[in-house]
């Protein structure tokens, strides 16, 4: 069931929202009827898979030796 509703807004803002509703071919109720549904909408929480699948994977050496090369960057790092 649709209801009228009246708005008071500024004349300069009406022009604007007049031009932008005819170029999109939208009535200005379908507009506020659409922004207004829009606002009221929860927002969507991701997926915590969907957020890790979108994450890049490592570069990383499996053939690595990762205690020599801790080693050498911290003897690099503090010269011990």
């Amino acid at each position: 069931m649709k209801a009228r509703l009246n708005l008071t807004i500024d004349e300069t803002l009406l022009s604007h929202i007049k031009a932008y509703s005819k170029s999109k071919k939208v009535s200005i109720s379908e507009l506020v009827e659409q922004y207004v549904l829009s606002i009221s909408k929860p927002a969507k929480q991701q997926n915590i898979i969907d957020m890790v699948e979108k994450l890049k994977s490592a570069k990383f050496n499996v053939n690595a030796d990762l205690k020599k090369d801790f080693y050498e960057e911290q003897t690099s790092k503090y010269g011990c």
